[in-house]
């Protein structure tokens, strides 16, 4: 079963590498990513599987519109008709990039061990992380209390991508009248649909969120869902009356919250001056706060990514 993952999975990245039409490419990232997601749920990591999921899901919406709002029915009419190369031109264009490909992989099945796997990390985390970091949730519990070095990190990359979205893509206007239009407007079914699962996005990403700590979620997937939801809501109301400067500068401000939490609470060991009666309470306000924070951080880091290079366009 995970051989065969394995080859799919590397023939739909070679399909991604060779293909030269823009909507064909958007499909065969959708098959790339639904192959991640199910060989990281198989393999036991379903907040990974989640996560990849709702990354493609943005992902390939935001893809969508860029090919709708740059390119005209015309011109994809006549790339469809463009005349294909030959099979000489093929192979000289695209062979050393199979070869390549086919010697990782033989290198990758070549050098896979097979010996006995040392589970003495997994065992110590699983059997520790209840009482020292709380919750229920194993990966919540590794990201926000083992490694909660690699978030900040992680954080800080974020923050340093919507400023530099925010500087390449400046305006004088905070705001604009008018943006990009969508043709999904002209399509009564596709904003009915909308309107019903807008509610839903919004509620399920707050839960994701909310209860990451003791379920498969946390503050990156929910934060996509919330971000998910100001596309929609750009699809439906044709609005374009949000301020992304004051985004940013939100986001800025949740992030300089995650230190502060952070510090509080691993450098200064915040837990050692609790009484043990009370340090669940503690323990479970940590990680939903912390987790609610990075909600936050990530859809508003998403929405300035959408509404800079989508809605709101450069004069």
């Amino acid at each position: 079963m995970s051989t065969g993952l394995l080859i799919l999975w590397l023939i739909s990245g070679m399909l991604l590498m060779f293909e030269d039409k823009v909507y064909r490419l958007i499909v065969y990232f959708c098959i790339f990513s639904l192959i991640s997601s199910v060989s990281y749920l198989l393999m036991g990591a379903p907040d990974v599987a989640m996560a990849e999921a709702a990354i493609s899901a943005f992902a390939v919406i935001f893809f969508i519109i860029c090919v709708e709002k740059y390119y005209s029915r015309k011109v994809m009419r006549e790339e469809e008709d463009e005349k294909d190369e030959g099979v000489k031109e093929w192979a000289i264009k695209y062979f050393p990039a199979i070869a390549l490909c086919v010697g990782l992989f033989g290198l990758f099945v070549y050098f896979a061990p097979d010996g006995t796997v040392s589970t003495y990390l997994k065992e110590l985390y699983i059997t520790r992380f209840m009482p020292e970091v709380g919750g229920k949730n194993a990966v919540t519990a590794i990201y926000l209390g083992y490694r909660v070095y690699d978030t900040l990190f992680e954080a800080l990359i974020l923050v340093i991508a919507v400023v530099a979205v925010s500087h390449f893509s400046y305006s004088e206007d905070a705001q604009v009248a008018d943006g990009s239009h969508s043709e999904i407007e002209k399509s009564g079914m596709a904003i009915y649909i909308m309107r019903i699962i807008c509610p839903v996005i919004i509620v399920f990403g707050i839960y994701l969120i909310l209860n990451g700590h003791i379920s498969a979620g946390g503050g990156f997937q929910g934060g996509l869902a919330v971000a998910t939801f100001f596309i929609c809501r750009y699809f439906i109301f044709d609005i374009y009356d949000i301020p992304v400067r004051r985004v940013v500068i939100f986001e800025e401000i949740v992030f300089v919250g995650i230190i502060i939490i952070t510090v509080f609470a691993v450098f200064f060991v915040a837990a050692a001056y609790i009484p043990e009666d009370f340090i669940w309470i503690y323990q479970y306000t940590y990680l939903i706060s912390m987790n609610a924070l990075i909600g936050l951080k990530v859809a508003s880091g998403f929405f300035v990514l959408f509404y800079r290079y989508i809605a709101i366009e450069r004069r």
